[in-house]
């Protein structure tokens, strides 16, 4: 069975769509985001990454016609520790809740896991992001600490979940033919 999506790496030809999701409130409030972004200030940031060694940055797009629908990235590598941070994007509400987030992350894994031979991947998460808690946990990320109410944003408070899939949890999901 074909996977609905698939990640290739990041072009200079995405930053168009990153700008624009940019825009949407709703993926702003669930990512904590208060700051605007002009364009050039995306394209700045896209080129520094490219030159980031401790990171790579991915397109995700659906298989059926290849359209990016969002991005992730694997940042912050240490290769001495073997670890490194994750982060994910879906730039549209109309994408959410159809499992595309999940298999993304799963790929990400893989890449994670099987191609850089790492041994933890950590992320935050905000708590009033429900949707993406619990798609982090589908994926195998375990909750390992909050930081109480360490955002404030829209009038409320939120705490920063901090969430960590390990080499071993990896392989216990793969065993079980996730």
């Amino acid at each position: 069975m074909a996977k609905p999506v698939y990640l290739r790496e990041l072009k200079r030809k995405d930053l168009e769509k990153i700008y624009q999701s940019l825009d949407n409130e709703e993926i702003l409030y669930m990512t904590g985001t208060k700051k605007t972004f002009t364009f050039e200030q995306v394209v700045k940031h896209y080129e520094a990454c490219q030159k980031d060694e401790t990171r790579h940055d991915f397109a995700i797009c659906l298989t059926e016609n290849d359209e990016m629908i969002g991005d992730l990235a694997i940042v912050e590598i240490d290769e001495d520790n073997r670890k490194a941070g994750f982060r994910i994007s879906l730039h549209q509400t109309t994408t959410l809740g159809k499992g595309y987030g999940t298999e993304a992350v799963k790929q990400a894994l893989a890449f994670t896991f099987n191609e850089l031979k790492l041994n933890r991947l950590q992320l935050e998460v905000y708590s009033h992001n429900l949707r993406g808690y619990y798609a982090y946990k589908k994926a195998g990320f375990v909750e390992e600490g909050r930081l109480r109410q360490s955002l404030y944003m829209d009038g409320t408070y939120s705490d920063e979940i901090i969430m960590a899939v390990l080499r071993e949890d990896y392989e216990k999901i793969r065993e079980n033919g996730e």
